[in-house]
């Protein structure tokens, strides 16, 4: 009975014992499944935590347009490249590229327009973040009190910028008839600065300054009060003299072919008062009403005979003296004789002599007169023939 319940005993331990061993087992296969799960479980809270930390919301002006963004960028720099922000030299970016970000942090960018300014006369390109024309005013630092301004101070700038003319407020002294007006002006040339004075300019008016140009800040201008008129002359213009020579005659002798005559020109000159006072006449104009006729000359290149024979002894000289008182250009007041014999014409040329007998030199005269004398003695010289003999 004792072995019996003894074998019980121990059939029952180790019926226990092999209970306990299942459950543990199962326990333990539990264990291994559940301990991959809560690692993935604590590995996404931690991810999420770090996901988290990352993200910054902040607020980005481009040009006064504002939104509020989320980004994991990590300066400014990268912000702008997430959004497709681009900016060049001319714009401005606060704070600047390559800042840290943090949340609420406040990012603006203006990009820069280009303004064709004209400045008081002076034309330049500048570059403004201003979205205005005022605002773009006060960041040149130019003065617009008074000012002449091609565009509204509200007009707005776009990205491709605008042309803008400014004229500032300047002093301009005008003196005119006597007197001296000062003017504060706008105007864009001394004319109108001088209309502003108060001043008229009419006819030839003029001033001290090109009326075109731009009037500078203490600039005085003179007003001309100018008068004229137009005076016209004549003046002659002289003929030139062309010479050829000529063996078929007398070395010394001139043969005019062609008088000659002289020219016309007419001259216009400006004749101007100015302020009361004669200016010196100015040439405006000239033109040839006559063109003049050139002279013709034969020049003589015949060497002189040296003698008439049977005539060299003769007193040449003294029937030279009382024919013409010894002078080769000698004529009488009719004009019908000339030279030292007073040869008439049809005489002079009947010896072979050219021309007049007073324009040849005196060697030929004499040379002609010898052979006159072998043709008919003296009695071409009625009066004075006999003192070729004493």
């Amino acid at each position: 009975g004792a072995r019996a319940s003894g074998a019980r005993s121990g059939a029952g331990r180790r019926a226990a014992h092999r209970r306990r061993a299942r459950t543990a087992g199962r326990a333990d296969a539990g264990m291994r499944r559940l301990l991959p799960q809560a690692l993935v479980v604590a590995f996404l809270a931690g991810g999420t935590t770090a996901f988290v930390a990352q993200d910054k919301a902040v607020q980005l002006d481009v040009d006064g347009r504002t939104r509020t963004l989320h980004t994991f960028a990590d300066d400014v720099s990268g912000l702008l490249a997430e959004e497709g922000v681009r900016v060049g030299a001319h714009d401005l970016v606060a704070p600047a590229p390559g800042t840290g970000l943090s949340s609420g942090d406040e990012i603006a960018v203006r990009h820069g327009r280009p303004v064709r300014l004209t400045l008081d006369g002076r034309r330049r390109q500048v570059w403004t973040t201003a979205r205005t024309v005022d605002e773009a005013l006060r960041q040149l630092g130019v003065r617009a009190e008074g000012a002449y301004l091609s565009a509204s101070r509200s007009r707005p700038i776009g990205r491709a910028g605008l042309a803008l003319d400014v004229r500032t407020e300047r002093t301009v002294t005008v003196l005119a008839d006597g007197r001296a007006r000062t003017v504060r002006t706008n105007a864009a040339t001394v004319r109108e600065a001088v209309e502003e004075a108060g001043v008229t300019l009419r006819g030839q008016d003029a001033t001290s300054v090109p009326p075109g140009s731009f009037p500078r800040d203490g600039q005085t201008v003179t007003v001309l009060r100018v008068t004229g008129r137009r005076e016209t002359t004549e003046e002659p213009i002289p003929f030139a003299v062309r010479r050829t020579e000529d063996p078929s005659l007398l070395t010394g002798t001139e043969v005019v072919d062609q008088p000659g005559r002289v020219g016309v020109r007419r001259i216009t000159y400006a004749l101007r008062v100015v302020n009361g006072v004669r200016q010196k006449p100015h040439r405006v104009r000239s033109e040839v009403v006559r063109e003049p006729v050139p002279r013709v000359v034969r020049v003589g290149t015949r060497p002189h005979p040296r003698s008439v024979a049977g005539t060299d002894h003769l007193d040449w000289r003294g029937l030279a003296a009382c024919e013409s008182g010894g002078r080769p250009h000698a004529a009488d007041s009719s004009g019908t004789y000339g030279g030292l014999y007073q040869f008439d014409l049809i005489t002079w040329h009947a010896l072979g002599g050219t021309g007049r007998p007073q324009d040849a030199p005196a060697e030929e005269q004499t040379y002609r007169a010898k052979k006159l004398y072998v043709r008919r003695g003296t009695a071409p010289w009625p009066h004075c023939g006999e003192r070729l003999r004493s």
